[in-house]
C-alpha cells in the first residue's frame, strides 16, 4: 500500500504548499486534498487552478490519493433537499479527475450529529442519501472516479450489514466504501467491517480511538487506542486490499501541527509491515 495524509488532519486553514512539503518530509507518498467553502482549494477554484495544485504536489514527489470536502458537513446529502450537497460532490469529482485520482471521500449525510445542524428521520435519511448517490453515480462514472462513502459519526449506517446493503442497492461500481478503522470503535470491530464490506472498500483511513473516553477526546495517536491493527491488517489482506493507506487525525497538535504526521509515519510503517 502507498501511504498518504488526509488534509482533514490540518483543518480548513491549512497552507497547502507548506503542508505538502511536511508530508513529503515525513516520508509519505501522497496527500488527500480537501475542498473548503472558500480559499485556494475550494468550491470556487477553477480547473486551471486545480491543475496547478496538481503540478505543485507532483513536483514535490507526491501523488493525490483522493479528494474530500469540508462542506459536506454543512450540506446534508441525506436531507430531503440535497441539491447543494450534490453540487459539492460533483465539484469534488471534477477536482479528483483534474488531480489524477480516482476516489472522492463522501460523507453520506447524517441522521443527527454534533458537528452539523438538523435532524433527519432515519428511514428518510436512508432513502434520500441512497437516491442522491444513485443520481451522482453516472456523473462519477463519466469521470472515472468512485464515490467512496465513509463511516462517520452521523448516527447513520450503523452496521456493516446495513452499509453493505446500502451500497449494493445503489448497484454501481462507482459507489463504494471509504472505511475508517478508528471511527468504528464506538459501535463495532474494524476487522469485521473490512471483511463484510470486502471489495466494496476503495480507500482506508488509519486512525485510532480509545473507547473509554467520550466525544472527540476518543481519538488518539496510532497504537494508543483500541484498534487491533493485527486483525485489521489480516482482514485487509484477506479481501485483497492494496490501495492507499491514509492517516487522518484531529487537528489538535496546536504548537507543532505537523508532529502528528511524523509520529504517525513510524506507526503506520509498523502497521503495514505486521507479519501475516
Amino acid at each position: 500500500m502507498k501511504t498518504s495524509v488526509s488534509f482533514f488532519t490540518f483543518g480548513q486553514g491549512a497552507n497547502i504548499p507548506e503542508a505538502c512539503r511536511e508530508v513529503r518530509r515525513a516520508g509519505y507518498d501522497g496527500v488527500e486534498l480537501v475542498l473548503t467553502e472558500e480559499g485556494p482549494f475550494s468550491l470556487q477554484t477553477g480547473e486551471a487552478e486545480i491543475r496547478s495544485v496538481r503540478r505543485m504536489v507532483e513536483d514535490m514527489g507526491l501523488s493525490v490519493s483522493g479528494v474530500g470536502a469540508w462542506p459536506l458537513w454543512t450540506y446534508n446529502l441525506a436531507a430531503d433537499d440535497s441539491s447543494r450537497a450534490k453540487d459539492v460532490v460533483k465539484k469534488a469529482v471534477d477536482a479528483a479527475q483534474a488531480l489524477g485520482t480516482d476516489a472522492v471521500l463522501v460523507v453520506p449525510g447524517w441522521v443527527g450529529t454534533d458537528f452539523a445542524e438538523g435532524v433527519v428521520r432515519y428511514d428518510r435519511a436512508y432513502e434520500n442519501a441512497q437516491r442522491a448517490l444513485g443520481e451522482l453515480a453516472p456523473y462519477a462514472q463519466a469521470a472515472g472516479v468512485c464515490l467512496a462513502v465513509e463511516n462517520v459519526w452521523n448516527k447513520f449506517l450503523l452496521s456493516p450489514l446495513e452499509m453493505r446493503r446500502f451500497l449494493d442497492e445503489i448497484g454501481s461500481e462507482y459507489v463504494g466504501a471509504y472505511f475508517d478503522v478508528g471511527n468504528i470503535i464506538y459501535i463495532g470491530y474494524p476487522e469485521q467491517w473490512i471483511e463484510i464490506l470486502g471489495g466494496r472498500i476503495r480507500r482506508l483511513h488509519f486512525c485510532d480511538c480509545r473507547g473509554e473516553c467520550a466525544g472527540l477526546s476518543m481519538f488518539v495517536d496510532l497504537f494508543e487506542g483500541d484498534v487491533d491493527f493485527h486483525k485489521v491488517m489480516r482482514a485487509a489482506r484477506k479481501i485483497g486490499y492494496d490501495s492507499w493507506a491514509t492517516v487522518e487525525f484531529l487537528p489538535n497538535y496546536r504548537r507543532f501541527p505537523y508532529q502528528s504526521i511524523i509520529n504517525a509515519r513510524l506507526s503506520l510503517e509498523r502497521i503495514l509491515n505486521i507479519p501475516e
